[in-house]
């Protein structure tokens, strides 16, 4: 896709925004002081910020970023980013301990490792019905801590077809992030992408090797103002 397909995409995209906007309330009059006016103004506002968001970032990261700003997510700055971080790795630990997704930390960026015999049988990319309690304390924490984005990556072996472990890294993380947009969490903070098996974690030569490399990635970034 070139970059005027993808701007005329991102542009229709902002339209869209703006006409559900307007099509929410057909009743609004031309009196300045009724409610429903000022309510259809604000969010052709928030759909033009989110449309201009998207189009001025540098990556993907820094579009959404720049989008959810525009849509009126207050962005973080400076030394309250490492506290707020800080606060939502703790609530993660607290709701995730016992259940197999391990948490870590990269500077500002929180890293949650769902492995797959915990998320999904064999082959497969359906969430096992009794990983739900545990995605659903993600999705309470990071609805809670909505000054953030939300990266899910899907990542597999290397055992099988490049063509096979795309499509499965894909539908994995499409599971785990749809599951969680399921929830509550707000979709245009999402990032949904499969790797396949270009990124392994471990060595593919051992069955513990390649166990390590069939995982979800949810790697939380903060919004920056």
């Amino acid at each position: 896709m070139n970059k005027y397909t993808v701007k005329t995409t991102l542009i229709a995209l902002g339209a869209a925004v703006v006409l559900s906007s307007c099509a929410s309330y057909t009743g609004q009059t031309n009196d300045p002081n009724d409610p429903n006016r000022t309510r259809t103004g604000a969010l052709i506002g928030a759909g033009i910020g989110a449309a201009v968001g998207l189009l001025s970032g540098k990556d993907a990261t820094d579009r959404r970023q720049r989008a959810l700003i525009g849509a009126g997510v207050g962005g973080l700055a400076g030394g309250s980013i490492g506290a707020y971080q800080d606060r939502q790795e703790a609530e993660l630990r607290r709701q995730t301990a016992g259940t197999g997704i391990d948490v870590s930390r990269d500077g500002d960026v929180i890293k949650l490792n769902l492995p797959d015999g915990v998320t999904f049988d064999f082959g497969k990319a359906d969430l096992k019905p009794q990983f739900y309690p545990a995605l659903n304390n993600v999705a309470r924490t990071l609805s809670e801590y909505n000054q953030t984005i939300v990266e899910v990556t899907g990542h597999t072996d290397s055992v099988g077809s490049d063509a096979v472990n795309q499509r499965l890294s894909e539908q994995r993380a499409a599971s785990v992030g749809n599951y969680l947009i399921g929830q509550g969490v707000l979709r245009e903070r999402f990032e949904i992408v499969g790797m396949g098996k270009r990124y392994p974690i471990a060595s593919n030569d051992t069955d513990s090797g390649r166990a390590l490399n069939r995982r979800v990635e949810i790697r939380v970034l903060p919004v920056r103002s």
